[in-house]
């Protein structure tokens, strides 16, 4: 089986243009955004950048996040995003600024009928907690950030092997997303645990071209890449 056949490929970004033409590639077969993405992508009007991006993008699951910082009015953003397509996801921060945890609001919505991303998780209690909350309720991600938990020098594989036996514990409706990837190991990594899914920026998904490549092959082109930029600067000794 092909390693893209067993998981699926989310392209992860806020570019319009972008995740325009994303949506022709086979290869992608949903899209996640986040505030921050947007804010770097020059994106002023929230609510008229995602309905241009629904208007071109009907049968691809897309996830939206909620962006308040109390569950009131979460809980309102929420109900509101979801309206806006078949195909949204509302994405739900595991807790507050304040530490304060999301998990009762995501098993309130969950259990209204709203798809759910329930995203930045970084520990397997956040994992339990959330996959207990989502399990009966609607089709659900829950997203953990496996390249932060790498950035702190924690292997990653372990953790998300635990994980994906807490989700399909809790329902198998829920599908565990490998976020914040670093490279294109991790995509291998994360078909092999067992992941649904994976997000991959643009830059990450350039460099699945290399997936595979001849070793040798590439040995060559940094040598021949190392003597032209050595040729292109004149050097001499």
């Amino acid at each position: 089986m092909n390693l893209l056949d067993r998981i699926k490929i989310f392209a992860d970004g806020a570019s319009l243009p972008s995740m325009l033409e994303s949506a022709k590639d086979a290869r992608i077969r949903g899209f996640t955004t986040n505030p921050t993405l947007m804010r770097k992508a020059g994106v002023s009007d929230y609510r008229a950048f995602a309905k241009e991006l629904l208007a071109a993008i009907r049968h691809k699951p897309i996830s939206f996040e909620v962006f308040a910082d109390d569950f009131p009015e979460m809980r309102r953003q929420a109900l509101d995003i979801a309206t806006w397509g078949e195909n949204v996801y509302v994405k739900i921060p595991i807790t507050t600024t304040r530490r304060e945890s999301s998990v009762g609001l995501v098993k309130e919505l969950s259990h209204s009928g709203v798809k759910l991303n329930v995203t930045a998780i970084c520990t397997l209690e956040q994992v339990s907690a959330t996959a207990q909350a989502l399990g009966g309720g609607s089709p659900s991600v829950v997203s953990v950030f496996a390249g932060r938990i790498a950035d702190t020098g924690r292997d990653p594989i372990p953790f998300m092997r635990e994980a994906l036996t807490l989700c399909r514990a809790a329902d198998r409706n829920i599908e565990l997303l490998w976020a914040s990837p670093r490279e294109v190991l991790n995509i291998v990594q994360a078909a092999e645990v067992g992941c649904d899914i994976i997000t991959v920026t643009q830059d990450l998904l350039k460099k699945m071209e290399l997936l595979g490549k001849d070793l040798a092959d590439f040995s060559l082109e940094t040598v021949e890449m190392f003597f032209r930029d050595a040729n292109s600067a004149g050097y001499v000794l």
